[in-house]
């Protein structure tokens, strides 16, 4: 992730970055980016359009990459693989006290997946970046045929316009003070997300509630749902495995798993507003 500047007052001329990915950088890190064709098993009713030419359109409409990878292919061929992006307007007018509203861009050129978009959040003082559920703010799908560009950036330009319906969530979230069963019910939630089965966590949801930074350390809503993404999605916790073995959790890599926990994770946070 691209380093931040810790002063994040934006004014509407502002830059909401200090670098943005360039082309080789993203070469480098994303192959499936710049994939010359889709994978050899897919019907040709399939319409190739590389996410190079997306990435494009919606460079061309103000937006910029600032992080970029993609799933690691163990059968597949790596510029087929599954990837994801997350791109920032150039200039961002909406004021977060912490963070940096981001659009969340996936596609993969193997048949896997559509091209997806979703509303994100990064996070300065820790680097995290957080991906805001469906049922909280719309999400979109567009198929591989068609006018997809021109879909792809209307697509990113309605998330980009509720910007600030998600900064008044996260201000509500901050005054939402959660009393310690409520924390430890929050936890004990979002560790299911990670492990269905509580007996196989091999460790107590409190240990999600681990304190790592001091800008975390409070009652209200927006601390403890980042704590508990720190925790959950970091990994390094103490556990017992099925077999007794005093293991560390681990670091959750997979794309398809980060979507689902982060954007579970925020569903649990939304339904504590309404509480």
């Amino acid at each position: 992730m691209n380093a931040v500047s810790n002063s994040l007052t934006f004014s509407t001329v502002s830059s909401a970055f200090t670098g943005s990915l360039s082309l080789d950088a993203l070469r480098a890190r994303v192959p499936a980016v710049f994939a010359p064709a889709a994978h050899q098993s897919l019907s040709p009713k399939y319409t190739f359009i590389p996410t190079e030419r997306v990435l494009s359109g919606l460079m061309s409409a103000g937006f910029v990459p600032v992080d970029a990878r993609q799933a690691i292919s163990r059968r597949g061929s790596p510029v087929h693989a599954r990837h994801i992006l997350r791109l920032r307007r150039r200039y961002e007018t909406v004021q977060l006290s912490d963070s940096i509203p981001e659009i969340v861009f996936l596609n993969s050129h193997d048949g896997s997946s559509a091209y997806q978009l979703r509303m994100g959040l990064f996070r300065v003082v820790c680097t995290n970046g957080m991906i805001v559920s469906r049922g909280a703010f719309p999400a979109y799908c567009v198929s591989h045929r068609g006018n997809v560009v021109d879909e792809v950036v209307a697509a990113a330009l309605n998330i980009a316009e509720r910007f600030e319906s998600l900064a008044g969530q996260v201000e509500r979230m901050e005054h939402r003070q959660l009393f310690k069963d409520e924390q430890h019910d929050f936890a004990d939630r979002a560790l299911a997300l990670r492990f269905e089965d509580a007996a196989l966590a091999g460790m107590q949801p409190s240990a999600l509630l681990a304190v790592r930074r001091v800008d975390d350390a409070g009652a209200d809503l927006w601390s403890v749902l980042n704590r508990v993404q720190e925790n959950l999605m970091r990994g390094g916790l103490s556990r017992r495995s099925a077999s007794g073995r005093l293991t560390r959790t681990r670091r959750i890599s997979s794309i398809r798993e980060d979507v689902r926990i982060n954007g579970g994770r925020w569903d649990l946070a939304s339904g504590l507003l309404t509480v």
